[in-house]
C-alpha cells in the first residue's frame, strides 16, 4: 500500500478513488451553504454550482471521461421536511457549467440511483468513529444494473470525516460500480495537524482570491486533505461542530 496515504487510509482504505472540494467550510462559503439548505435561497445554488464545477474539474486529468453523477440522497422524511435535495440542486448547476468548460466530458445525472434506507441522526458533534456507525448500511442502489461497470461521481455539499462518502461509495461498489470519485463544495476546517503537531486555522486562500473566498483543494481518499497546493496525505483532525453528513 502506498506510504503516501494517511494512517487512517492505510488502516481502512476508502472505497473511492479520490475526493476533491472547492474550499473550506467557513466564512462566506458556510453562509452560502446555509442559505441554500436552511433558508431555501435557491438562487444561491447557481453560484455554488459554479464552485462545485471548479472542484470537479480537478479530476479531469485522471477521472474517466464518462461518469454517472450521483448526488447523496436525503431520506424521504428529511426530503419532505426540506422540500429539496441540495446535493441534487448543486449537481444540476455544476453540470451546466461543466458542459461548457469540459464538453468532452460525458457526465450524466443519475439522481435516483442511490437511496437512503433510513433517517440517520445528525452527524454534528459526533466523533469520526460515531459518524461511521451512524451511516453504516444507510445506502443502497435502486437498480444495480444501472451502475454495473460504470464510473460514478458522488456529489454532496460538505466533506467532514468522509463517513458518508465511504458508506455511499461502498454501496455503489457493492452494486458493481467500477470506480467512485467524490466532489463536494467544502471540507471541514482542519484544527490540528497530527504529523506537524501544530494548530491550523484553515484560513489559507489560493493566490488571486479575495479573503475568505476558498480556492480548490484536494482531499486525501479517507480524510480531508491539506490547504490548496499542498500534498494531500497529512493525518489530521477536523472540526466536527455544525457539520453535515459527509
Amino acid at each position: 500500500m502506498s506510504p503516501a496515504l494517511c494512517r487512517a487510509c492505510r488502516l481502512a482504505p476508502p472505497p473511492f478513488e479520490r475526493a476533491v472540494a472547492f474550499g473550506i467550510y467557513q466564512g462566506r462559503m458556510k453562509a452560502a451553504i446555509h442559505a441554500l439548505k436552511y433558508d431555501r435561497l435557491h438562487p444561491a445554488a447557481h453560484g455554488l454550482g459554479r464552485m462545485l464545477a471548479e472542484a470537479i474539474a480537478q479530476l479531469a486529468a485522471e477521472a474517466p471521461a464518462e461518469m454517472l453523477v450521483v448526488p447523496v440522497p436525503l431520506h424521504r422524511s428529511k426530503y419532505a421536511q426540506r422540500g429539496f435535495n441540495q446535493a441534487r440542486s448543486l449537481a444540476e448547476h455544476a453540470l451546466g457549467f461543466l458542459r461548457k468548460s469540459h464538453p468532452e466530458w460525458r457526465l450524466t445525472l443519475a439522481s435516483s440511483t442511490l437511496m437512503r434506507l433510513r433517517a440517520t441522526g445528525s452527524q454534528a458533534g459526533l466523533s469520526p468513529h460515531q459518524r461511521r456507525i451512524n451511516v453504516r448500511g444507510a445506502f443502497t442502489v435502486s437498480d444495480p444494473s444501472e451502475v454495473t461497470a460504470r464510473h460514478i461521481l458522488l456529489i454532496d455539499d460538505i466533506f467532514t470525516t468522509g463517513a458518508t462518502a465511504r458508506a455511499a461509495a461502498q454501496a455503489l461498489v457493492q452494486a458493481g460500480a467500477a470506480t467512485v470519485w467524490v466532489a463536494t463544495l467544502a471540507r471541514a476546517r482542519r484544527i490540528y495537524d497530527i504529523r506537524q503537531g501544530s494548530s491550523l486555522n484553515g484560513e489559507e486562500n489560493s493566490p488571486g482570491l479575495p479573503p475568505h473566498e476558498p480556492g480548490p483543494v484536494h482531499l486525501d481518499p479517507g480524510l480531508p486533505g491539506n490547504s490548496p497546493a499542498a500534498p494531500a496525505h497529512s493525518a489530521s483532525i477536523y472540526s466536527s461542530q455544525d457539520q453535515p453528513s459527509f
